[in-house]
């Protein structure tokens, strides 16, 4: 109904801002990553909405890039996780940090949100990990700011450091990050793409 709101921030809390059209105030719930990259009151703002209609309220919930919404309507199809759910997730990681972790089986990533419980995260993998594709381009993104690191696995190929800092970026400890690059066989005959691939199945 209502595909995007675009106005002047009035006020910002960590799971909601209030955007101005035309004198019109808008109240948008959002998650606490949302929040964060925000710019300040008074700026100007775009947020992709979706609108929810319950029997005792309505809600507007909005986001950032399309890409982080049309997720958001993904995973409110599951069973047992509403928008706040959702937002919940949103809330400990970005979009592309949700996808990663759903198409992976991260199960312990998931399961970090609040009210986001194992049996919950297994839920949401089980009905969506064939639903969902790893980009390439948001491989690519996640090589290159690994590359651009200052931290690297000492001892290991370039190859191998840009994996390991893949994967810690995406919040795996630098430990169990080596190991799972380390026990890549081939490893020489992949590309980026399939390396993280392969590293995070070492992880499970």
């Amino acid at each position: 109904m209502i595909a995007y709101v675009s106005g002047t921030i009035e006020d910002i809390a960590p799971d909601n801002v209030v955007v101005d059209v035309g004198g019109i105030g808008y109240n948008i719930k959002i998650s606490a990553d949302t929040a964060s990259r925000l710019p300040g009151v008074g700026e100007e703002v775009k947020l992709y909405t979706y609108y929810s209609v319950r029997e005792d309220a309505q809600w507007l919930y909005g986001f950032l890039s399309r890409n982080a919404l049309e997720l958001f309507k993904k995973c409110i199809t599951v069973n047992g996780i509403g928008p706040k759910g959702v937002l919940a997730l949103l809330s400990v990681m970005d979009a592309d940090s949700l996808r990663f972790a759903i198409v992976s089986g991260d199960v312990k990533a998931i399961s970090k949100a609040p009210g986001i419980g194992a049996r919950t995260a297994e839920r949401l993998i089980l009905d969506l990990k064939d639903k969902l594709q790893i980009d390439d381009a948001m491989i690519g993104r996640e090589i290159a700011a690994a590359a651009a690191g200052q931290s690297t696995a000492q001892g290991l190929s370039p190859q191998k450091q840009e994996a390991v800092e893949a994967l810690v970026s995406l919040g795996y400890g630098r430990p169990e990050s080596v190991r799972a690059v380390n026990a890549i066989s081939d490893i020489e005959a992949m590309d980026s793409g399939a390396v993280l691939k392969a590293a995070l199945k070492n992880l499970f």
